[in-house]
């Protein structure tokens, strides 16, 4: 009787199921698919032709190649942040862990226009380092260091949050095994703690990867938005829509959605590949 009671407790009607699918269907059409189906009719609504020729635009390819280099540096730098942030929360017991989680979760309370305008204040003309930099004939602000240095700000958090509660959950008694039997720090880790993260280290650097190269923000504040050395690939979506050239625009956010569709791609094979069929947690 209990256990009946429990099942219709915990069962929907069936016309219950069908509206909450349609609804979350509906969303999902009006949301999500709607939009990336525009951003591709757009891009080919003069046909095949100018959408290809607004990509290989050289200011289009320059935002390419920028892009691409920003994530190629901040996905790793974040990727080996994100270890030794999650080793040592997890592993470890020390004074000062909750400020130093709180200070890992700081880039998803900030604002990343506010993040922009803090590099501006550190390294700009005006800023703190400004005259030293300007002696030395060191450009940040208003050139590649200043974007992948905002860029690397806004996505830090990604890797270190898949990484902290699953090193938590797996407590530090293979570590220790390894250690005891005369294993060294670095033998230990590529040994036993690189084999149990890696799916979750992969997924994390995923989704930094897919942050860094569609981050808006903090890059149009310190990039200076000079065509073709400067601007990412949304920056110069933005430029073309503001001067009306819509196929343009449409056809680099179309690449951009294109790069989106081969991260979610790459996540889904992730947890297909995934033992448990979980990256993280």
């Amino acid at each position: 009787m209990k256990r009946a009671t429990a099942r219709l407790a915990t069962e929907e009607p069936a016309w219950i199921k069908a509206l909450i699918l349609a609804v979350v269907a509906t969303f999902l059409v009006l949301v999500l698919i709607l939009p990336m189906v525009t951003v591709f009719v757009e891009a080919l609504r003069r046909g095949v032709g100018p959408a290809l020729e607004a990509i290989r635009e050289p200011d289009a390819v320059a935002a390419m190649k920028l892009t691409l280099l920003t994530a190629a540096i901040a996905v790793p730098f974040n990727a080996f942040f994100g270890i030794c942030a999650a080793w040592a929360v997890a592993k470890h017991e020390f004074r000062f862990k909750p400020f130093l989680i709180t200070l890992i979760d700081l880039p998803f309370s900030v604002s990343p226009v506010v993040a922009g305008l803090i590099y501006v204040l550190v390294f700009g003309a005006q800023g703190w380092f400004g005259e030293w930099l300007i002696d030395h004939d060191i450009k940040i602000i208003f050139a590649t260091p200043g974007i992948v240095l905002a860029t690397v700000f806004v996505t830090f958090p990604f890797v270190a949050r898949e990484l902290i509660p699953l090193m938590q959950e797996q407590g530090v008694d293979e570590e220790e095994a390894a250690v005891s039997l005369g294993a060294s720090g670095l033998r230990t880790f590529w040994s036993v703690t690189a084999p149990n993260i890696r799916w979750a280290l992969l997924y994390g650097m995923l989704l930094c990867n897919a942050r860094a190269m569609g981050e808006f923000g903090a890059v149009s504040v310190v990039s200076g938005h000079i065509r073709g050395m400067t601007n990412t690939m949304p920056l110069h979506v933005e430029i073309l829509y503001n001067e009306y050239n819509f196929v343009g625009a449409f056809a680099v956010a179309g690449v951009l959605c294109g790069l989106a569709v081969v991260t979610l791609t790459l996540k889904t094979l992730l947890e297909v590949a995934q033992p448990h069929g979980r990256v993280g947690h």
